[in-house]
């Protein structure tokens, strides 16, 4: 885990190829342009990180970030190798229903901190919990129970 002096860029934690092909993804997905799909594919791969590095804390991304979660989830051979790079095993992220009570701001404060101490700068915008109006994950996305 990176010291609270550290910080890190989440550029480095994908090769140049698969960081333009997510963006790229996003931007075509979900309708954003470049420098939103940047922002949120970054706040993407701190989230994942921070997942596998604190599998003690209940997790989830807010409405954005889950987007580029979905993104690069779906591009499975990229996705895989980064979570057995990252975590040494599948990250898997199971989405709730409605009718699935999750402690919403309990988790995105939560999730916010482990980023942060992770090493991590968070982008505001994307993580603002007016914005962040439902928890995609269940038991944090690095604890899933399906295999």
């Amino acid at each position: 885990m990176a010291t609270a002096l550290e910080t890190r860029d989440p550029r480095t934690c994908v090769t140049p190829e698969v960081w333009e092909r997510q963006v790229r993804l996003i931007m075509r997905d979900h309708d954003m342009d470049r420098e939103l799909a940047v922002r949120t594919f970054g706040q993407t791969i701190a989230y994942l990180v921070a997942s596998a590095e604190r599998r003690d804390v209940d997790m989830g991304p807010a409405r954005l970030v889950d987007f580029g979660v979905h993104t690069f989830v779906l591009d499975t051979i990229n996705y895989t190798a980064f979570c057995l790079k990252h975590a040494g095993q599948y990250i898997h992220h199971v989405p709730h229903l409605p009718e699935e009570k999750v402690s919403q701001p309990y988790v995105l404060k939560a999730t916010i901190q482990a980023i942060r101490d992770a090493g991590f700068v968070i982008d505001q915008e994307l993580w603002n919990a007016k914005a962040a109006d439902c928890n995609q994950c269940h038991a944090c996305c690095t604890d899933s129970p399906v295999t």
